[in-house]
C-alpha cells in the first residue's frame, strides 16, 4: 500500500521546513508520497518549498490563495497513492501519530480513519474553539444519528477513490464538515484512534474562525438533507 500525505500550505514561512522534515522523518509502515500545495502564500513559503529536496516529496503550486479544501482537492487530484490522510503545516498535529491511524487498515478492521483529539489546557487555545468543534460534531452526530467524537480533526486517513468519489466543493474549512457529512449519509462511520494534539494561537497563525464553525452546521445540514444522489466509491 502506498500513502499520500497532503499537507495545503499558505502563508507558513516559519513552520514549513519543521512540518517537512517530522513529516518525512516518521517511520511508516508502508510507501509514502508528500504531497505539498502551497495555496498562494505571500510570504517565503514558496521559496522554503523551492529549497527542499526528498525523492518522496512533490509540491504543486497555486497562484493565488484559494482556500483550504481547494488545496486538497488539487493534492487528492495528483495522488499516486491509494490511501490518503491531510497533516496541515502549522505543526499542531504529530505526524508520528499517522502510523496509528493506519493501524486499524492495515489489519483490514476498518477503510477510514479519523484521529480523534483529547483537549486539554495545554493543547487548546480557547475555551471557545473547544466548545465550537464540539458544537459542529454534535449537529452532525444528532443529524445522522452517529456518535463521531472529532469532527474538525484534520487527521482524516480513507481511500484516494473513495475522497474523489465524495465530489468535495467546499473551497475553504468547510471540506471538514462536508467530506464528514457525505461519508455518514453513505453510513460510514469512521474508526477513531487517539491522537496528540496542541492548537497555536491567533498570534501565531491560527485562521479558522467562528464563522467557519457556522458554515460547517450549514453544510451539515444541507447534506442531512439533500436528495439522495451520489453513488459507491469510484
Amino acid at each position: 500500500m502506498k500513502l499520500s500525505i497532503l499537507m495545503p500550505v499558505y502563508n507558513e514561512e516559519d513552520r514549513i521546513a519543521d512540518a517537512l522534515k517530522q513529516a518525512l522523518a516518521v517511520d511508516y509502515p508502508c510507501e509514502i508520497e508528500l504531497l505539498v500545495v502551497d495555496d498562494g502564500s505571500r510570504d517565503g513559503t514558496g521559496e522554503i518549498l523551492g529549497r527542499a529536496d526528498d525523492s518522496r516529496l512533490r509540491v504543486i503550486t497555486h497562484p493565488r490563495n484559494r482556500g483550504k479544501g481547494a488545496a486538497i482537492r488539487t493534492a487528492v487530484d495528483n495522488a499516486d497513492g491509494e490511501y490518503m490522510v491531510i497533516l496541515d503545516a502549522d505543526l499542531e498535529y504529530d505526524p508520528q501519530d499517522i502510523p496509528k491511524l493506519l493501524d486499524p487498515v492495515l489489519d483490514g478492521r476498518a477503510d477510514v480513519v479519523y484521529g480523534n483529539r483529547t483537549f486539554g489546557s495545554h493543547s487548546a487555545y480557547s475555551f471557545w474553539y473547544v466548545m465550537g468543534n464540539k458544537g459542529v460534531t454534535m449537529a452532525a452526530n444528532v443529524l445522522f444519528n452517529s456518535y463521531i467524537s472529532d469532527l474538525e480533526t484534520c487527521f482524516k486517513l480513507m481511500p484516494v477513490a473513495l475522497y474523489r468519489s465524495l465530489d468535495i466543493r467546499s473551497q475553504g474549512f468547510g471540506m471538514e464538515a462536508e467530506v464528514t457529512g457525505k461519508l455518514l449519509r453513505r453510513r460510514i462511520r469512521p474508526f477513531e484512534v487517539p491522537i496528540s494534539y496542541r492548537a497555536r494561537g491567533r498570534e501565531e497563525g491560527k485562521k479558522i474562525t467562528w464563522k467557519d464553525g457556522v458554515e460547517a452546521i450549514w453544510i451539515l445540514g444541507r447534506e442531512r438533507t439533500r436528495r439522495k444522489s451520489d453513488g459507491p466509491p469510484r
